[in-house]
């Protein structure tokens, strides 16, 4: 779970004693272990498509791409702007290997 601090009074955060450490990444403060249970097949196994995807996302969204520009102040409308990115990177854009949409090709 991320969590930022949130400003007190001033705009500066009390917590942390170096107000130019503002728009520094989120301090974790835990996280949870969840067994996940299946059986894939090992030959199929690969980070490299999930990577790709995230570079793919960075590069073509810059909410991803900085702290302090086009971020969302509220999860729901970040999640509606991933959902957007989504809808248009599978049925709107034609890709260039495929000469058309990921969803024409399917």
């Amino acid at each position: 779970m991320w969590q930022t601090a949130r400003p007190q009074s001033g705009g500066v955060p009390t917590n942390e004693p170096n107000p130019e450490k503002r728009y520094s990444p989120a301090v974790c403060l835990g996280s949870k272990v969840e067994k996940v249970t299946g059986s894939p097949d090992p030959k199929h196994i690969s980070t490299s498509y999930v990577e790709r995807q995230n570079l793919t996302m960075r590069m073509s969204m810059r909410r991803f791409t900085r702290l302090t520009n086009a971020f969302s102040k509220k999860l729901e409308n970040h999640a509606a702007a991933v959902a957007l990115y989504f809808m248009y990177y599978n049925f709107g854009r034609v890709h260039q290997t495929l000469r058309v949409t990921p969803a024409m090709q399917a």
